[in-house]
């Protein structure tokens, strides 16, 4: 039976969707509608009908982002454990309730968020969201469990470190960020994954996974009041988190050095490294454009000039990932040992190219239009738009930022290229790995 508690909560929310949040919750052509539970968790509904089918994603305010040296990876354990029982359900029982709903639940953690997700029946969506809200608010932690996933999590980070690409990866962020938080890598470090108990998981929940931390995240077949109302129910009385202040460092510095790994491989790996804005910087557009021109598929100018016309490369490309804090652009290619130098002289030409040279109107459209292509293909299904509503919502710059940012890509011009450019792209951090120092 619902208590009276969560019968007025029910009341306050619906009032809000259909009062003064109305406006808010009918504001997005795209069907998403947002509204705040009174205990300040957020819920996010696209209304979908297209199939009978329904994704939740469950973004907690934590990750990586938030961790020390002494905790590294205490988030993504944490994550793996939790959905391995809870006060009422033993691994089994979650395995067995998800297969039930014609889905499945999964845990995950990053740099600034972690997630719970899972999927569904439309008809089951209510079972879904049960199950999700089981996990976060009531997971048990079971010994038996927290040692399974830590020998799991153990073998990636050994396997990491065993695989070229991976370990180049993870030395470049290391001398990107310094002291940052973003320099661990999500899976944590081998010391600290080994020392952490189900105390340290336990106060870890306590801490972070509060009311106003989270953003329920729901795309299917249903209908927007009954899911707040769900909602209010299984979440209305979540706790708040006990972590105090938010306050996370905001900058990095990079050194700004070349290193050399020797370690056997048939490829030499080469990465160079900038530290670029975060995603609620007005550059951030401009930037990810930027990144586009260098490494966007095989229109990309290092796909074409490096590996096309100069066969310097077997693979390349360019990442920007969307961050709240410092991000990073990051060039790289894969290439033969003998080539090493030759394709790093390449690469460092290609973006002095950039700082240099205006784009041509052609090209300029030809990456403007490749990376709106990619950004709308990766947000077909119900799984990926529930995910990218919390993900904007969880980064600081609203679930609707999508339609936002899809405008400004628009607006970008071929001299914001080059200003950012001269800003970001100046002095690289550079990781080489292969076989042999070059």
């Amino acid at each position: 039976m619902i208590s009276g508690r969560c019968l007025a909560l029910v009341a306050i929310t619906l009032a809000v969707l259909s009062g003064r949040a109305g406006a808010e919750a009918a504001r997005a052509q795209h069907g998403d509608h947002k509204t705040r539970l009174p205990n300040g968790l957020t819920v996010i509904v696209r209304e979908n009908p297209a199939v009978p089918a329904i994704a939740v994603s469950l973004l907690i305010k934590v990750g990586a982002g938030w961790e020390t040296e002494e905790q590294a990876g205490i988030t993504n354990l944490l994550q793996q454990v939790m959905i391995k029982g809870t006060t009422s359900r033993s691994a089994l029982d979650i395995a067995r309730a998800s297969e039930d709903i014609g889905g499945s639940v999964s845990g995950s953690a990053d740099a600034d968020f972690s997630e719970i997700r899972g999927s569904a029946l439309a008809r089951r969506w209510w079972d879904l969201l049960a199950l999700i809200a089981d996990i976060a608010l009531r997971p048990s932690l079971p010994d038996g469990e927290i040692e399974g996933e830590r020998r799991i999590v153990l073998r990636a980070i050994r396997n990491r470190q065993d695989q070229p690409f991976p370990l180049a990866w993870d030395t470049m962020m290391g001398r990107l960020y310094g002291g940052h938080p973003y320099a661990r890598p999500a899976l944590g470090r081998a010391d600290s994954v080994a020392r952490l108990d189900r105390e340290a998981l336990a106060l870890h929940h306590r801490r972070f996974f509060g009311a106003e931390r989270m953003i329920l995240s729901v795309s299917g077949d249903v209908a927007t009041g009954e899911v707040v109302a769900e909602a209010v129910r299984l979440f209305g009385a979540a706790p708040a988190a006990q972590a105090g202040s938010d306050a996370r460092s905001t900058s990095a510095s990079a050194a700004l050095d070349r290193v050399t790994v020797t370690r056997p491989s048939a490829q030499a790996q080469i990465l160079m490294g900038f530290i670029a804005p975060g995603v609620s910087h007005p550059d951030y557009p401009a930037v990810k454009v930027l990144a586009t021109v260098l490494g966007g598929g095989m229109a990309g100018r290092l796909f074409t000039e490096l590996r096309d016309k100069q066969g310097l490369a077997y693979s390349t490309g360019a990442s920007y990932p969307t961050r709240v804090g410092p991000s990073y652009v990051l060039v790289q290619l894969g290439t033969a040992p003998a080539n090493a130098l030759r394709a790093e002289a390449g690469m460092i030409r290609e973006i002095e190219r950039l700082r240099n040279e205006t784009l041509s109107g052609e090209e300029l459209d030809r990456a403007k239009s490749y990376l709106l292509g990619q950004f709308a293909l990766d947000r077909r299904t119900n799984a990926r738009l529930a995910w990218y509503a919390a993900f904007f919502e969880a980064e600081g710059v609203g679930h609707d930022f999508d339609e936002r940012y899809v405008r400004a890509v628009g607006a970008v011009t071929a001299d914001d290229v080059q200003r950012v450019a001269r800003a970001y792209l100046s002095t690289p951090t550079v990781v080489s790995l292969g076989p042999t120092s070059p």
